[in-house]
């Protein structure tokens, strides 16, 4: 069983609001749960490597989204 900190009453709440909301508005709360998902990674990676340029950080961004395994050695 998933661990949830929500109640199920206020799961339902969550859901009816869902459902109120028009397929844009949606879709616009997805984009901003994404992009706050996102520059938390990046809040990260820059806390666990200060001396990484942007270049670096950037890259290690896509790798998380799009690969399970960091990247060999040689490819930073």
């Amino acid at each position: 069983m998933p661990f949830s900190d929500t109640t199920p009453e206020a799961r339902e709440v969550q859901f009816r609001i869902y459902r109120a909301m028009s397929g844009e508005q949606r879709l616009l709360l997805a984009y901003e749960m994404s992009m706050f998902a996102r520059e938390l990674a990046r809040a990260r990676i820059i806390s666990d490597h200060p001396e990484w340029d942007e270049a670096l950080v950037n890259r290690e961004l896509l790798r998380i989204a799009f690969l399970p395994d960091p990247l060999p050695p040689g490819f930073r």
